[in-house]
């Protein structure tokens, strides 16, 4: 291999495990401060309201779905578009 491009290499790794060691520390004063059982009621609530939102828009995505099908549908029976 090149050593030129190896090179390159070493501020890519450089960078990554920069990047590795900051998301370990971060992680690890998370689990050391622990969540307050407020905090931890709020992301409930909060993960409750993000499954109804996910529900009511699969709901709102069959509809669609459907009403895309009736109108894709050629009815003889239907008058055409007016003119």
């Amino acid at each position: 291999m090149d050593p030129g491009a190896l090179g390159v290499f070493v501020p890519i790794t450089a960078i990554a495990v920069w990047g590795a060691i900051k998301i370990a520390r971060i992680r690890a004063e998370s689990h050391h401060s622990g969540a307050d059982p407020e905090t931890a009621d709020r992301l409930h609530a909060l993960e409750h309201e993000v499954g109804l939102l996910r529900q009511e828009l699969s709901e709102t995505q069959e509809r669609l779905d459907f009403s895309e099908r009736l109108l894709a549908q050629n009815r003889p029976d239907r008058p055409g578009p007016p003119k």
